[in-house]
């Protein structure tokens, strides 16, 4: 049996290897074939050659995560060892520019390959679709390049709006005046808008119209030119409603629609506007899709095992 051994040199292998050796544990199930021993600052493996080539190929990309960030979670790890190539774990790695700097000086860009592609997707064309579970930083994403538009003055104001269904309630029920009303439907883009722009700035855009935050009902009968406009949720729009939302488009706009066609929330036989808009659009040149998947998850790395969860018992079914 072949035997590699590694040796972790200026890296504490307390932070390395993780609370009771969880990020060790990690290997152990991307490689079962190789036993994996760490004890102290050295880290053994036993097995097949070459497997032990790309153990050690992947270690050495692992160890390179670490010194650049010094920090080492599981998405990182499963990043690294689901990756094609090291040419492309360096493309997510380094997924390009930062988009914006956030609150106290967050950086906020692209984690991912599949969030490059829609960086990239929604710089080249005027409409992008971007398709995905949830998690997967399609809405954080879009407002990030609506505000880097916005400061870049590619635009004059952002629109963001979603389809108000998702609590199965009708808003005459709900208590408070009309923007109360909507609010709890909307929070998920205050929430991203928080993180990059700072309280009062974010007030004053709102207050003078340069953000509008609205339920897809208040789109009709605009024209939406010199903005960029983000239609979240969009898998619970009807065919008329993504017709409608479509044709609103006006000079020097920019549109993305995010959406999981997983989780439709819309009475049972009304087709999802998302779903047949992916079929009559995918054709036509300016609009592109970018599909995201369980490896973009940046959320909690529960969120990441509840997708793959779900995905068996519906392909079960």
């Amino acid at each position: 049996m072949n035997e590699l051994i590694i040796e972790l040199t200026d890296i504490s292998p307390r932070d390395f290897f993780g609370s009771q050796n969880e990020n060790i544990d990690l290997l152990k199930k991307y490689f079962p074939k190789l036993k994996i021993v760490a004890r102290g600052s050295k880290l053994k493996a036993y097995g097949d050659e070459e497997l032990l080539e790309e153990f050690d190929k992947r270690f050495e990309m692992i160890t390179a995560h670490f010194a650049k960030y010094n920090k080492l979670d599981e998405n990182s790890i499963e990043r690294i060892l689901t990756s094609n190539s090291e040419a492309d774990y360096a493309s997510s790695a380094n997924s390009g520019e930062v988009l914006v700097h956030g609150v106290n000086g967050k950086l906020i860009k692209a984690q991912t390959v599949n969030q490059r592609k829609l960086v990239d997707a929604a710089l080249n064309n005027d409409m992008v679709f971007a398709i995905g579970p949830a998690g997967t930083g399609k809405t954080y994403t879009g407002v990030a390049l609506a505000y880097k538009a916005l400061k870049e003055k590619q635009v004059k104001r952002i629109i963001l709006t979603r389809p108000a269904v998702e609590a199965g309630e009708n808003l005459g029920f709900l208590p408070g005046d009309l923007q109360e009303k909507l609010d709890p439907y909307m929070q998920p883009l205050y929430d991203a808008l928080r993180d990059m722009i700072p309280g009062e700035r974010l007030t004053q855009y709102i207050e003078n119209g340069t953000i509008q935050i609205a339920p897809m009902a208040f789109m009709r009968g605009r024209t939406l030119d010199n903005a960029f406009v983000i239609l979240d949720e969009a898998q619970n729009t009807t065919h008329a409603q993504m017709k409608m939302f479509l044709t609103r488009m006006g000079k020097n706009a920019k549109f993305l629609l995010t959406g999981d066609p997983g989780q439709i929330d819309l009475p049972r036989r009304t087709v999802s506007g998302l779903k047949e808009a992916l079929l009559i659009l995918k054709d036509v040149p300016g609009i592109e899709i970018i599909y995201l998947d369980d490896k973009d998850v940046i959320r909690h790395k529960l969120v990441k095992k509840v997708i793959e969860a779900y995905k068996n018992i519906e392909h079960q079914n």
